[in-house]
């Protein structure tokens, strides 16, 4: 599944990676086609930009729609068990069989947005996930539950690739960097509105709910211009020009934009192609290490167990309502990751993971250590207090670091040649642990409580460690400063 990603992105997907991050991160160009062509660029995208908001407005529903399913398990975990009957086993292979379709859909993603573009792609992906929906709406036990999870995990793990690449390859460079950081806001959004949604309706009114930004895709896609990038790329020229013409404004001189689009995608096709064992030749297999080093970290400290059944872990604290906590994690969320992606390009890469994980160790101590108490009969009256302190602070720190900057790490430590193979494994593993997690978590608290939390803040303990001696900083530097940093 790896390799066959492997060619998409490096005969044309890319670019959109590329371009997604670059504005963001720093400001060296990593492929030059024409420098002195950088300030024309810049003047070039200051037409009109109504349409460039429509059509990020439209593609971010799936964002929406991706954090919707994320968010879906917390609030509905105990309404589902007990209607449907269903034991810590079934529960958690429902709660967890979304990311193993989201691995299916993360990998496929880049050959179908290539395939039949990327609004095809969302089209396609938005029908998954209203199957999915529809699905666990009419469930009556445990399999037509899971085959709807794993619809919208699948539909979802392709809005993970297509939602960022389509924004960054219709947006005009001065804009890029802010629309581009809508992505990960409305994910987090969806995810929130899930939770705080569900303390109030049914499971199945719940499910509805997911239907909603789906539609609003659909109807979008209706009224905005497929990728320009994509259009020049299989060659339909002529579309290629209307569509970036109608993404500039009417008026807007497009020449020199069209002319150097058309130059990068022919310099990308010229790449060698990478194979799977390119990745482990000495100049990349720090790069390499550090990637998915980077993702297990993020993973195994907890985060989707944590997420995943929040409302449980509350009530097994004794807190007397678990919509409380429910809603505070949810209603934290937004600004806690708003305030990230301020701090990522003025703090630098290192500092934020390192605080982060310092922050997700302290609060699955304080959580773990609620556990402790209750189970020795102690200081009960503290119990649930550390715990919904801890699991807030534990989703806070996460929110402001780990959650995001792992992947920006990943977008700039990686040469351009190995980027589409290098990125799809890294995406494999990130989905993997996402699921050994998740599924886990319900044993894992059944064995102890307590050290569940405990195991989660011992691999955030190594998370700061392994960041301060291995990772490099990225911030301010060129792709080969990057490349020199590592090897060295």
């Amino acid at each position: 599944m790896t390799i066959k990603l492997q060619g998409d992105v490096e005969q044309g997907e890319i670019i959109g990676l590329e371009d997604l991050e670059k504005p963001l991160i720093l400001e060296e160009k990593i492929v030059v086609i024409n420098d002195n062509n950088e300030t024309d660029q810049d003047q070039e995208s200051s037409g009109s930009i109504g349409m460039v908001l429509l059509c990020t407005f439209v593609a971010v529903c799936g964002s929406f729609e991706f954090g919707s399913c994320v968010g879906y398990s917390a609030p509905t975990q105990s309404a589902i068990r007990e209607d449907l009957n269903l034991s810590i086993a079934a529960y958690s292979m429902f709660g967890s069989i979304l990311t193993i379709g989201a691995m299916f859909g993360a990998i496929t993603s880049g050959r179908i947005a290539d395939f039949i573009g990327r609004k095809g792609a969302m089209r396609m992906s938005a029908c998954f996930c209203i199957a999915g929906w529809l699905a666990v709406f009419f469930s009556r036990g445990p399999f037509s539950l899971d085959v709807g999870r794993i619809l919208t995990g699948y539909g979802i793990g392709v809005f993970s690739y297509v939602v960022p690449i389509f924004i960054a390859e219709i947006a005009p460079k001065n804009l890029r960097g802010g629309l581009t950081t809508l992505n990960q806001l409305m994910i987090v959004t969806g995810s929130s509105t899930a939770f705080l949604i569900g303390s109030v309706i049914t499971w199945r009114g719940l499910a509805l709910t997911g239907l909603v930004p789906c539609i609003f895709l659909l109807v979008g896609l209706c009224f905005v211009p497929e990728s320009p990038r994509w259009l020049a790329k299989v060659g339909l020229q002529k579309e290629f020009r209307v569509a970036l013409q109608k993404l500039r404004g009417k008026d807007a001189d497009v020449t020199r934009e069209a002319a150097e689009i058309q130059v990068y995608l022919e310099n990308l096709q010229a790449l060698p192609q990478a194979k799977l064992l390119n990745l482990f030749e000495s100049k990349y297999i720090r790069s390499v290490i550090i990637g998915v080093a980077l993702m297990v970290f993020q993973q195994f400290g907890g985060i989707n167990g944590i997420g995943f059944y929040a409302s449980e872990t509350f009530a097994s604290a004794g807190l007397s309502s678990a919509k409380i906590g429910t809603i505070a994690y949810a209603c934290i969320q937004i600004p806690i990751t708003m305030l990230g992606a301020i701090l990522m390009d003025k703090s630098g890469r290192r500092p934020l993971m390192m605080i982060s994980s310092t922050g997700t160790f302290l609060g699955s101590f304080l959580a773990g250590t609620s556990f402790f108490l209750k189970g020795h009969g102690l200081l009960l009256e503290w119990v649930p207090i550390l715990a919904i302190a801890g699991v807030l602070i534990y989703v806070s720190a996460f929110s402001i670091g780990m959650g995001a900057v792992p992947w920006v790490i990943m977008s700039e430590i990686f040469p351009i040649n190995i980027k589409g193979i290098a990125g799809s494994l890294v995406v494999l593993v990130n989905w993997s642990g996402a699921w050994a997690v998740s599924f886990t978590f319900n044993f894992l608290m059944d064995w102890s409580s307590s050290g569940t939390f405990f195991v989660y803040s011992g691999f955030s303990v190594l998370t700061v460690l392994y960041v301060a001696k291995f990772v490099p900083e990225t911030k301010g530097k060129t792709l080969e400063e990057i490349q020199k940093s590592i090897n060295s």
